[in-house]
């Protein structure tokens, strides 16, 4: 009896493992759904940037002398009126250095006065053939070096009195103070800022640029501005100023807009909006989701209309909008790119295109 159990045992057991070296049945898998757009025109997406409103001439003020402030006149945003005084230096030092001019001046005088008269007596002696004429050359000379002296000394009393003059600051004509680098009690030098006249006249706005549009743009090209204050009017401007250098701590290249036509409304400090178009470069532009980055390369997933199978396709870009991103170059009008969860693809796999709805799009048109 326990033979025939044993005989049965090894047939089921010999079938198990047969079934369990066979080879499995292939899994299927069906395409991932992937969230599709196609580029968009850039062209009505104008760039924008923040700006201030500045003077076109903003002079930087400093004494022509150092010194100590004794007094301070004006302050942030007063308007001031040409030579009206802003700062004044302690003026005790250079009244001093005047006072000793106007001495040596007399003291030079007096050397002259005693040199002309010695120089006549040697004359009278010489016409009396009483001297030789060496004599009378040296007279001669001791009185032009007095007279040059004289001359040294009174260039000295015009500087140390002019110096006395320079101890007051002067608005060099009519503005407002924009910046104030000094208080009383302070030791400025010659030639230090301490007051940044922003002066009457043209208004500007100051903007910062990204390195990466600076290719885009050209001095005097139009521009629009729109002051945060006066948001439903637009003003009509030029792109007049671009500097060479970036600023050293936020990387970016300074610009000055200029106002086609004054407006007495526009006043320094009011926030601005400078708007940008480029008629010259038809970008597109597609969604900041849609682009990744690797070794420094910009890319987007295209997929095949007619396979459903993503490719990457390396792109370049151009500026940054709130949601989307300019491709100046790498793309096509009718190219559909995958706009989410680029992160999660792989060369040539294959994908099930949706709309934001999930619904499934037909890309080669059927």
């Amino acid at each position: 009896m326990l033979r025939p159990v044993l005989s049965l045992a090894l047939v089921f057991s010999f079938g198990a493992l047969l079934t369990a070296c066979s080879d499995p049945e292939p899994v299927t898998s069906s395409p991932r759904p992937a969230l599709v757009t196609q580029p968009e025109p850039a062209a009505a997406q104008v760039q924008s940037y923040p700006g201030e409103v500045r003077a076109r001439f903003e002079p930087e003020l400093a004494f022509r002398i150092g010194g100590k402030v004794s007094k301070r006149l004006v302050d942030i945003g007063e308007r001031v009126r040409k030579d009206q005084p802003l700062a004044e230096l302690d003026a005790e030092d250079v009244r001093l250095q005047l006072e000793a001019a106007r001495a040596q001046v007399a003291a030079a005088q007096a050397n002259l006065t005693l040199a002309q008269a010695e120089r006549d007596r040697y004359r009278t002696l010489l016409e009396r053939q009483m001297i030789s004429s060496s004599q009378y050359d040296n007279a001669e000379n001791s009185y032009r070096s007095a007279a040059a002296r004289l001359k040294q000394a009174r260039a000295e009393f015009d500087v140390a009195d002019n110096q006395a003059t320079y101890s007051v600051l002067r608005a060099p004509q009519d503005g407002v103070i924009a910046r104030r680098a000094l208080e009383v009690g302070q030791v400025v030098s010659a030639g230090q800022t301490v007051l940044v006249l922003a002066a009457d006249g043209e208004r500007e706005v100051l903007i910062s640029l990204p390195e990466n549009s600076l290719g885009q743009l050209v001095v005097g090209q139009p521009v629009e501005v729109q002051l945060w204050s006066r948001p439903e009017e637009r003003f009509a401007g030029s792109l007049r100023e671009l500097s060479p250098a970036a600023d050293p701590q936020s990387r970016t290249f300074a610009a000055r807009v200029s106002f086609a036509s004054p407006d007495k409304g526009v006043e320094i400090g009011q926030s601005a909006r400078v708007f940008i178009h480029n008629p010259d470069q038809v970008a597109l532009a597609v969604p900041l989701s849609a682009v990744s980055s690797e070794a420094e390369q910009s890319f987007v997933w295209v997929i095949d209309p007619q396979t459903s199978r993503v490719q990457r396709r390396p792109v370049r870009m151009g500026s940054y909008q709130h949601e989307r991103v300019s491709i100046l170059d790498g793309l096509a009008a009718d190219d559909w790119v995958v706009a989410a969860g680029v992160h999660m693809l792989l060369e040539g796999q294959q994908v099930q295109p949706v709309d934001r709805d999930n619904r499934s799009i037909a890309l080669g048109g059927e």
